[in-house]
């Protein structure tokens, strides 16, 4: 399997507690910093919708 490294967001700063993410093959995968023996593995396709969905507020409501 071909990864890239994990990545952060600069917003996170030095805080060690964050949202990694990398890309794996055709996948993309996503893992709580803390927790990196748990990894998320998605499509490109389905974490873009994700985020629209976040970025349009379509989750607030669980908030």
């Amino acid at each position: 399997m071909t990864s890239t490294e994990w990545q952060k967001s600069s917003f996170s700063g030095n805080v060690e507690n964050c949202v990694e993410i990398r890309t794996a093959d055709s996948s993309v995968e996503l893992r709580e910093s803390d927790e990196g023996h748990l990894t998320l593995r998605t499509t490109p396709a389905t974490l873009a919708s994700l985020l629209h969905g976040v970025k349009a507020g379509e989750f607030d409501h669980h908030a």
